[in-house]
């Protein structure tokens, strides 16, 4: 896939200086600071140090009050509490969070994971009635009902009250529950916008912590699984969710819970855990059983408080996460056979795919694979319950969420946010649907869109790679959406030492007219097989062919010592 490197503003000058001096870095590193809206010693320092002191106050959100005055009626009536949440990462910490907390002084508490294929996503009729009938007066749900405007009737009608913690757009009308808490509400004066579903929860424990006379020094074990769900859900780590993020990253690496130890541990994660561990390693293995079987089974490894039955717990979650990379590659192979018979006779904008037997638990990771290989905003459909049901995938700046309410009329349900979503219509209606979301997409769509863009923050020379630039890198992190990992350019170099692994990726040296320093460049996949049969990029380096590369720095660890590589996301040779 061809990318397009776009380097990132360069501040003035006065600036760059203005900030180097207040806080001893280089021009290099205070340019990439201030893109990322540290512009003084203050705000640095507070970037640096992520300071928990700087959380919010809870009751600043939209319905806070209600919410807690409703929990603490329920602990006085002696109620039944149910914990109701997605069946995805984001919805399974949430709901492992707030039942957790709420546990430790109140025993009149369950939790519910709806089932993928049997009630769908969100509020469910057969969970609100499940609700009514084993008595519970209270529901708190987590990473979704934004939009169930008709269950939470429903529920209201059988002596159910409902309090939503959702983080996804609302629509024009809000559920009738006791409380709505989603700092996107458009009447919600919140601070911060972006925190995950389990955040809501946590800011749901920490108002309840305040009201209790509870010491908030206690909610911090917690952040662990906040932080898993800030990382699988590709949140903003940005304001809040960074400080959320930071600190949950030091509890996960010094004192995780059972439940995400033995997952780290059927990872073979051995090193400091850091949020791509948990987007790649972590996050798959939760989402798996509710993929393809109950997402129940996660809750229960994340509430484990015993490590060896969370360790045998793991093991059937690492099965099923074994079975669900099968699913997902024949899937996705059939996916691309779908996509290159159409392309013979058009060139589209959209993709929308649907098969009957396709597994509902997979399509989401297809959609995202299918973006990998087409790049334009994908929908991938198979049938569930006698409907075609289905995820979509965005690519960078697109809106999809827009895009598919464009289509409502067709569509029986449908919810999400701007580069993820999910949406359910008739069968019979998918042809019309797909003609009209790619004339959505076609109108809508912008040269900028058609290619995947590699942020460039700056310009290296190789000399420049050494340990006191790097150490200042790593207090940067944590690295996700809003506060990307660096990536740097390095321009006319050549190779030396090339190697090839396991078929696949490429080992090298780079070297830089003028300069001493030659370290090492890993680019993975560079030497795949299947797609350079004829090893053409290896015989370029091989044959020390000026290129130009963007890469990030980490750290390497071999026999005890440490070193500094390139990690290659681009080649361009000249």
């Amino acid at each position: 896939m061809e990318y397009v490197w776009k380097q990132k503003p360069r501040a003035s000058i006065e600036l760059v200086e203005q900030l180097g001096r207040e806080i001893n870095v280089n021009p290099i590193l205070a340019n990439m600071l201030i893109n990322r809206g540290v512009e003084g010693y203050e705000t640095a320092k507070n970037y640096f140090r992520p300071s928990l002191s700087h959380l919010h106050d809870p009751f600043l959100m939209k319905d806070m009050k209600e919410a807690i005055d409703r929990i603490e009626e329920a602990i006085m009536r002696n109620e039944k509490i149910m914990v109701y949440g997605d069946y995805d990462v984001d919805g399974t910490t949430a709901v492992a969070l707030v039942y957790s907390f709420l546990q430790t002084f109140y025993s009149k508490v369950d939790f519910y994971i709806p089932d993928r294929y049997k009630e769908g996503y969100g509020i469910s009729d057969k969970g609100v009635r499940l609700a009514a009938e084993n008595d519970y007066k209270l529901v708190i749900a987590l990473d979704c009902g934004i939009k169930a405007i008709d269950k939470v009737k429903m529920a209201k009608e059988l002596g159910v009250d409902f309090i939503i913690c959702d983080h996804h757009t609302p629509g024009d009308e809000l559920p009738q529950a006791v409380a709505v808490l989603d700092a996107k509400r458009k009447d919600c004066n919140y601070p911060y916008k972006e925190l995950s579903g389990a955040g809501v929860g946590f800011k749901l424990i920490q108002a309840l912590a305040k009201r209790r006379d509870i010491d908030e020094a206690t909610l911090y074990p917690y952040l662990d699984l906040l932080v898993v769900s800030i990382a699988a859900d590709i949140v903003p780590i940005t304001g809040e969710n960074r400080i959320l993020a930071y600190y949950g990253l030091d509890q996960i690496n010094n004192t995780p819970r059972p439940g995400l130890k033995a997952l780290m541990l059927s990872a073979k994660i051995e090193k400091e855990i850091g949020i791509s561990d948990i987007v790649f390693k972590i996050g798959p293995r939760i989402n798996a059983s509710g993929r393809l079987e109950h997402a129940k089974a996660s809750v229960e490894l994340l509430i484990s408080t015993d490590l060896n039955l969370a360790i045998e717990r793991a093991k059937l979650v690492d099965e099923v996460n074994t079975t669900r990379r099968n699913f997902d590659e024949n899937i996705t192979k059939e996916a691309f056979e779908m996509i290159a018979d159409r392309e013979e006779s058009v060139a589209w904008n959209s993709t929308v795919l649907f098969k009957e037997d396709w597994h509902k638990g997979v399509i989401g990771i297809v959609a995202s694979r299918c973006i990998e290989k087409y790049y334009r905003p994908t929908i991938i459909l198979t049938e569930s319950n006698g409907k075609a049901t289905g995820s979509a995938r965005s690519v960078v700046d697109f809106d999809i969420y827009e895009a598919i309410a464009e289509c409502a009329g067709l569509l029986d349900q449908f919810g999400g946010h701007k580069y993820a979503a999910g949406l359910t219509l008739s069968v019979d209606k998918v042809p019309d649907f797909q003609v009209m979301f790619e004339k959505v997409v076609k109108s809508r769509i912008e040269e900028a869109h058609r290619k995947p863009v590699i942020e460039v923050d700056d310009e290296l020379l190789l000399d420049q790679i050494n340990y006191k630039f790097y150490n200042i890198l790593k207090q940067m992190a944590p690295f996700g959406p809003g506060n990307a990992e660096p990536v740097f350019r390095i321009n006319q170099a050549y190779a030396e030492n090339v190697i090839i692994l396991k078929d696949k990726h490429l080992r090298f040296n780079i070297v830089q007219d003028g300069q001493v320093t030659k370290p090492v460049c890993l680019g993975f996949g560079l030497a795949d097989r299947a797609k350079d049969p004829d090893h053409t990029i290896v015989k370029m380096l091989q044959g020390k062919m000026r290129f130009d590369i963007v890469a990030e720095m980490r750290e390497n660890f071999f026999r005890d010592k440490s070193s500094l590589q390139l990690y290659v996301k681009d080649i361009k040779f000249d």
